[in-house]
């Protein structure tokens, strides 16, 4: 029985002052008590709107299981697990931009829509990835590009045809496309401050000081929480009109 103990792998000891790993294991602990929230709701509401619920759920369920491989890369390497992160990004923000496309949809949304968003979030991370892990030294340029990316996101869902699609669709569903582009236009501008805290530039007397993993895991737990509960109060509302 001892020998069976002592082969077990122990638990990593996170310092009191680990705030990193401390955000980390928060991180996890949220995505998955929102996942399961989502999930167990999907039956409350209409067809239409149970695809919304369900994207919900993924998004955080995605980010729930990273998490937990990010907070135990951690605890054993005391350094950013950079690889495991932009997984989860190149999978959970394009869904983000699914959602646009699904509450829209009640006002004719195309899906050119929903893969012009996914188009632009692919390029936003995949620069964005070259610039943190590959070409260090290039990160500026990386950055900007990543950085395109990102306004060209902006301008579509408040100006462009999403913002069109919304005003038809007016009620509950603007509302939701309104507080959803609120959450991209200031809940995503922190990833650019977690880049720039993380990699060598320009920027370096203003945010060298910030830790890259705690930005990172602030700014997910706000927007892709965040994101889901928005979803969910417009099926809330829905349901209650009709």
């Amino acid at each position: 029985m001892e020998s069976l103990f002592t082969s077990l792998p122990m638990v990593a000891k996170i310092a009191t002052n680990d705030y990193v790993g401390f955000t980390f294991f928060v991180g996890c602990m949220a995505m998955m008590a929102a996942s399961a929230f989502f999930f167990l709701s999907m039956n409350n509401f209409d067809r239409k709107w149970k695809t919304s619920i369900l994207v919900s759920g993924l998004i955080t369920f995605i980010a729930a299981v990273h998490y937990w491989y990010m907070r135990d890369y951690w605890a054993a390497n005391g350094e950013s697990p950079t690889f495991f992160r932009y997984v989860d990004w190149i999978l959970t923000v394009p869904l983000m931009c699914v959602e646009f496309y699904l509450i829209l949809k009640v006002a004719g949304a195309k899906k050119s829509l929903m893969w012009k968003l996914i188009i632009l979030s692919v390029v936003m991370l995949v620069t964005g990835y070259l610039g943190e892990a590959v070409y260090r030294d290039q990160a500026q340029i990386w950055g900007l590009i990543s950085g395109i990316a990102y306004f060209a996101i902006v301008y579509e869902i408040w100006f462009g045809g999403a913002k069109k699609l919304a005003q038809e669709a007016g009620g509950a569903v603007l509302s939701a496309h309104k507080t959803l582009c609120w959450f991209v236009l200031v809940g995503w501008a922190i990833y650019p401050i977690g880049y720039m805290a993380g990699t060598p530039g320009w920027y370096d007397g203003i945010f060298g000081g910030l830790s890259l993993d705690v930005v990172y895991n602030i700014g997910d737990a706000i927007n892709k929480i965040g994101f889901g509960l928005v979803v969910y109060n417009l099926a809330v509302t829905a349901n209650s009109d009709s």
